[in-house]
């Protein structure tokens, strides 16, 4: 049987582990061969092919990125989009079935090809860890330990100038990295897109904080929606046609400064928490998704996606994945805000 992979959607670390683990895999276990499509899906449209061979995936769990290249391309995009032109596309390369490797928008086309007859199975991919169905996607911890590697260099700074510290992180829609990188830094105050939180709450918080002679730190979700605004701060739009986040870190920036009195600096961590190596744990967890997905592409398993359950690796349909967002409950969020303006 001869495989297609492709990673589609934002890049973040495990992707390539994800790779090597399919590919070594599937050859070393079922004599399969494989192939990439470069750039997501764009490369699924148009044929664009390179070949995986195990040398070509040696070495590759330790590095970021994507060696396949990615993009936020529809699978029905443009005149050669859509299941037949896709199913010609296989034919022509020989290619019998695809591992589709990405979030939410990645899967919702995987499954809409999947209901039309191609032979598809999905990995989750997100680092936002904001997918239904899936305990936990690879990407995640290592964004959270660079957030909180980061948060810890903002404290120490913080106190030598009695400043409070703001780190914006990114969560466009959910807040799991900024609760647990918050937690995990001793942050003074977490604010996500979950909770309406009044400004005037968290001037309370870092003022309790900085009367006590520590430097406080505010955490701050990219998506997170300030009371008394209806949409996110953001700075006009990306490719896709999505909000291109950015900003609120500013905001509640000048709106501490302002509340408090007391100086306040800002760092947006950004495209940083994307890049570099991944966690010991996110190379392992990239792996056995690999392998499980090529194990459900030789059992035929189409229209399912890989999962994690406790520690366990699941099979669940794409519906139960794509069945609304992953949000930070509210038990969560209450366990967190105990060590609020403490």
């Amino acid at each position: 049987m001869k495989i297609g992979l492709l990673t589609s959607g934002g890049d973040c670390p495990g992707l390539n582990a994800v790779i090597r683990g399919s590919v070594l895999h599937g050859i070393k276990t079922y004599d399969n061969e494989f192939v990439g499509f470069r750039d997501g899906w764009r490369g699924v449209i148009e044929g664009d092919v390179m070949d995986l061979p195990r040398t070509k995936v040696r070495g590759l769990a330790k590095q970021g990125g994507t060696i396949l290249g990615t993009s936020r391309t529809n699978p029905f995009d443009g005149p050669n989009g859509g299941p037949e032109n896709i199913a010609v596309m296989m034919e022509r390369h020989s290619v019998d079935a695809l591992i589709a490797i990405g979030g939410e928008g990645t899967l919702a086309g995987a499954k809409r090809l999947a209901d039309a007859g191609i032979p598809v199975v999905g990995v989750p991919k997100t680092i936002d860890n904001d997918l239904q169905a899936t305990d936990y996607t690879f990407g995640f911890d290592t964004a959270v330990q660079i957030a909180t590697d980061a948060m810890d260099r903002l404290r120490t700074t913080g106190e030598s100038h009695h400043r409070v510290m703001v780190a914006e992180v990114m969560g466009r829609n959910v807040g799991w990295i900024a609760l647990h990188s918050g937690m995990a830094a001793g942050a003074h105050a977490v604010l996500i897109p979950e909770q309406k939180v009044p400004m005037t709450q968290v001037a309370e918080w870092v003022s309790e904080v900085h009367q006590r002679g520590r430097s406080p730190l505010v955490v701050v979700a990219e998506g997170f929606i300030p009371e008394g605004m209806d949409e996110v701060l953001s700075q006009g739009t990306e490719v896709s046609g999505r909000p291109l986040l950015g900003g609120v870190g500013d905001y509640v920036t000048a709106e501490l400064e302002k509340l408090t009195g007391i100086e306040t600096r800002n760092t947006t961590l950004g495209h940083i928490q994307r890049g570099g190596a991944p966690t010991g744990f996110d190379r392992v967890l990239a792996t056995r998704f690999g392998q499980y997905a090529v194990d459900m592409v030789n059992g035929k398993q189409w229209g399912n996606m890989v999962a994690l359950r406790g520690t366990e690796m699941q099979t669940v349909a794409f519906e139960e994945a794509l069945d609304g967002l992953k949000t930070v409950p509210q038990d969560r969020w209450d366990q967190a805000k105990i060590f609020f303006g403490r």
